[in-house]
């Protein structure tokens, strides 16, 4: 039976047309540091993130190239066949995937070839918590030999290398070791095997090519070097590592690791293929910060920020039984708020987290309100949180950064000229693409559900006077919302109000007017609003950043930086957004056994993908015309954690038990 990543010959046929659809097809493997690895089904990068084994040097972040790849040739009689593949100027060479007959995901990237009755089988994993790579060799018929021939990089995951006179070929040598540190400042890699022979080589791979770099107006060439090649006899183990192993480690890692996910899907109680796939998924973007837990917001290429972390970690960490991760995750963010706000971007380079956001720390909010309902852990926000969250909220009151402030009116405004604050925030050069300054629908909403959810620990915890003054904050911002928002031409929120001026773009942002705890809508126009974001902007894989009737919609997110950010938030679809759509839908709709049934049918598109094509991970964004094509990073946290509590809330899945249930 299929399962999972399972490709066989005729998905990696020998055509180049079949080969083009393979190389769109990426695997993804996570350390829990901010390191990973990641390919294509072929093993031939295309990007210049892909890599065996690139490290975080400051966890989650200080990214680095290590170990780009291996070439590999079998040798049966005397005779080489190539079993890698590299694109270089007008040729694929070699053409190792003419041999290869299935990838599989069991639990994690395995790589079969056949030559003749030889069959070789290569699987990769990470070590988790360590910068560590195993790649394990089982070699099956006649007698064979297999050489192996590490590419290393030693380079930001930004950036690209070039032969260049700096790099330190040298190699140190013990038994069942090799070691190599080209550059100073970088940490050096071991290479542990039980290889039969190494020879030292010290040759350069000149203008290898990534096809997914020059697809997005980027630099597309990069020189490797090669220190040595490793020869095994038989089948062979290769353990890369910025610290020292052991290859007879090896079977004990796999089983350590294969153990290790077991236990992270079995938390999730719904026995469902999908389900069990986005807990897995989940596990990938919790990594370590301060002492405690943060979230990548994507791989390969973003880091840990603050509105991705929020949004996600109700999905991430909650539905998936690791209520001690989000309480961590919470802790380190309440440490970096400053002038009542968190930070919206830890810079991959360190330094001082950037604050330039509105409604991160909003969300914040309601990543605490989702905590307590699953746990009903009032003493941790009582003895954590509560000061913080008020003094978030008297900072908002009076005024903070980029004139983010609150209006006399009860709502929130926020901007100032060419700084974009919400989530839909590309900027290019002095251009800002989707103008929101003012008073945006969606922070109005988290506004609102942030002062009831405040208003409810204030009684929690005695704070009589701190009650009052939410409830008055809230009651002030109800009276406004509606009056100033309800755009009755067309049945649904404007987006924006600044002024006189009203935005009447058809947006999702509205749709967290209906789905966020506490609402200020009253039914009948909750219902309107979903009716209306159903039908102008609901797709197979999400819902639309445009709807695609208003002159600015993009129809597609390809090309390079400035036509991919003139799409990004004008048309683009956002798979996450699905998440909140449904749940305003089943609360529109009653949670009756048919809005529980549409609910799942609308999930089977992404069900499809993340067990096909998208090797068990979500991806940031389609386009938004048919036949929505992925783009963006090829895993991302907020899409993972927002389908798995979609997946598990269609399913009928035993919610969280209530706070007042919890202390009872």
């Amino acid at each position: 039976m299929k399962t999972v990543g399972d490709f066989g010959l005729d998905e990696l046929d020998t055509t180049i047309s079949n080969l083009d659809v393979a190389l769109r097809r990426e695997w993804l493997e996570a350390n829990g540091l901010g390191g990973f690895a990641s390919s294509t089904i072929t093993g031939l990068n295309t990007r210049r993130y892909h890599g065996l084994l690139v490290a975080a040097t400051v966890p989650p972040v200080g990214r680095v190239v290590l170990l780009s790849k291996l070439e590999e040739t079998l040798v049966v009689g005397g005779q080489r066949f190539e079993l890698s593949s590299n694109r270089y100027p007008g040729v694929i060479h070699p053409s190792g995937y003419r041999f290869q007959k299935r990838f599989r995901l069991a639990p994690f990237p395995v790589f079969t070839y056949e030559v003749g009755e030889v069959m070789v089988e290569k699987s990769v994993f990470l070590v988790y918590g360590e910068n560590t790579t195993v790649i394990e060799y089982r070699r099956e018929g006649p007698p064979a030999h297999l050489e192996v021939r590490p590419l290393i990089a030693f380079r930001d995951y930004h950036s690209l290398t070039r032969c260049n006179g700096a790099l330190d070929p040298g190699v140190a040598l013990e038994p069942g070791l090799a070691s190599v540190c080209p550059y100073q400042g970088l940490p050096p890699l071991h290479f542990a095997h039980d290889a039969s022979e190494i020879r030292l080589t010290g040759d350069w791979y000149y203008n290898l090519e990534y096809d997914r770099e020059r697809e997005r107006g980027l630099d597309d060439q990069e020189d490797l070097f090669n220190p040595f090649a490793l020869t095994f006899s038989g089948s062979g183990h290769l353990i890369a590592s910025t610290v020292r192993r052991d290859a007879r480690q090896a079977d004990s890692l796999r089983r350590t690791e294969i153990e290790r996910r077991r236990q992270v899907e079995d938390e999730v109680p719904v026995k469902d293929e999908f389900v069990r796939l986005l807990t897995g998924a989940a596990d990938k973007f919790l990594v370590v910060r301060d002492g405690g837990k943060t979230v990548i917001a994507g791989y390969p290429w973003f880091s840990d920020w603050g509105r991705d972390t929020m949004i996600a970690l109700p999905g991430l960490t909650l539905e998936t039984g690791r209520t001690e991760t989000a309480r961590t995750i919470l802790t380190v963010f309440a440490r970096h708020v400053d002038r009542g706000m968190i930070p919206n971007r830890f810079p991959d380079e360190g330094g001082t987290p950037e604050y330039n956001t509105v409604d991160a720390t909003l969300w914040f909010f309601e990543a605490v309100r989702a905590l307590l309902e699953r746990t009903g852990d009032f003493a941790f926000v009582a003895a954590n949180l509560y000061a913080t969250l008020a003094d978030i909220i008297a900072w908002h009151e009076r005024g903070t950064r980029y004139g983010i402030r609150l209006d006399a009116d009860g709502l929130l405004l926020a901007g100032e000229p060419g700084v974009q604050l919400t989530w839909m925030d590309a900027k290019i050069g002095d251009w800002v693409v989707t103008p929101r300054h003012g008073k945006a629908v969606e922070i109005q909403a988290l506004w609102y559900n942030a002062l009831r959810m405040m208003e409810e620990l204030a009684l929690e915890f005695g704070d009589g006077d701190g009650r009052a003054h939410y409830r008055a904050l809230a009651e002030a911002a109800t009276r406004s919302f509606e009056p100033l928002f309800w755009n009755g031409e067309a049945d649904c929120l404007f987006d924006v109000v600044d002024g006189l001026r009203r935005d009447a773009s058809i947006r999702p942002n509205q749709i967290f007017a209906v789905s966020l705890p506490h609402s200020m809508l009253s039914s009948e126009r909750a219902a309107r609003v979903v009716a209306t974001v159903e039908r102008e902007l609901l797709t197979p894989y999400g819902l639309r950043s445009l709807a695609p009737g208003d002159p600015q919609y993009q129809a597609r997110y390809e090309g390079d930086p400035v036509s991919r950010d003139s799409a990004y938030h004008q048309g683009t679809v956002w798979p996450w957004l699905l998440g909140p759509f449904l749940r305003a839908y089943l609360k529109t709709h009653h949670g009756t056994p048919a809005a529980h049934r549409q609910a799942a049918e609308w999930l089977n598109a992404l069900r499809d993908y993340a067990l096909g094509e998208g090797l068990g991970q979500i991806p940031e964004v389609f386009d938004g015309d048919a036949p929505h094509r992925p783009g963006g990073c090829i895993a991302q946290a907020w899409s993972v954690a927002e389908l798995l509590r979609a997946a598990l809330q269609a399913a009928g899945a035993p919610s969280a038990p209530a706070a007042e249930a919890a202390r009872a």
